[in-house]
């Protein structure tokens, strides 16, 4: 079974699942998502120490598993709205795939939660507020007993200052958005710069009145 998303796909998936299969789906751990949909059915999971210990496939496996009750209960009814009710099924487990995985915020009971992609946002908009950095690629994943967080992120920064200090700038930058605005329990900010930017300009010198080129009389 796969999943036709607008997300982005590696070129070259890992060689143990194969070459994938048009609008397949790969997960963020690198697994094809019908791939790991073969294996379930087959109950293959069990010799398999990953299938068992990701969070990704077994979450993919979980909502494919309900989508394939759902279907199997349809069949057995009336079909004139299978196709519209089928279209509408998919369009809910591709928003939920788009969308990654539910973090938990720092609160009482800790029972709210986030989803990556936003989070990732709005970390990437805390790290480009830092002159000279852009942030490339963010990602989040809860660590320990699932209550704290996790960001990788990549980075292009300018080299007009150094960069040991830029980067310690962003990573402050970070864990205070992550902490104020999204209410996270970051417990690490790994940081990997992989691109150059070139410096901004610098401002033009302001022209005192009465010097030549200024506006004095």
């Amino acid at each position: 079974m796969a999943l036709d998303g607008p997300r982005a796909r590696p070129l070259v998936p890992p060689a143990a699942d194969g070459p994938p299969f048009e609008g397949d789906e790969v997960l963020p751990c690198g697994r094809l998502l019908s791939r790991v949909w073969e294996q379930a059915r087959d109950a293959v999971p069990a010799a398999d120490p990953h299938a068992l210990s990701c969070p990704h496939c077994r979450g993919a496996v979980e909502g494919l598993a309900a989508v394939s009750a759902a279907t199997r209960a349809l069949r057995a009814e009336d079909t004139g709205g299978l196709h519209a009710l089928a279209a509408r099924v998919m369009g809910v487990v591709r928003a939920e795939v788009r969308r990654g995985r539910l973090l938990p915020l720092a609160g009482p009971g800790r029972d709210a939660r986030i989803a990556e992609r936003v989070a990732a946002k709005v970390l990437r908009r805390a790290a480009d507020t830092v002159p000279g950095a852009r942030a490339v690629t963010c990602r989040l994943a809860p660590v320990g007993d699932g209550t704290g967080v996790r960001v990788t992120m990549t980075l292009a920064v300018a080299l007009d200052h150094p960069l040991p200090e830029r980067v310690r700038q962003v990573r402050r930058s970070v864990l205070h958005s992550a902490g104020q605005d999204l209410g996270l329990a970051v417990t690490a900010v790994d940081i990997a710069v992989v691109d150059v930017l070139e410096p901004a300009p610098a401002p033009e010198p302001s022209r005192r009145p009465g010097l030549p080129g200024g506006s004095g009389t």
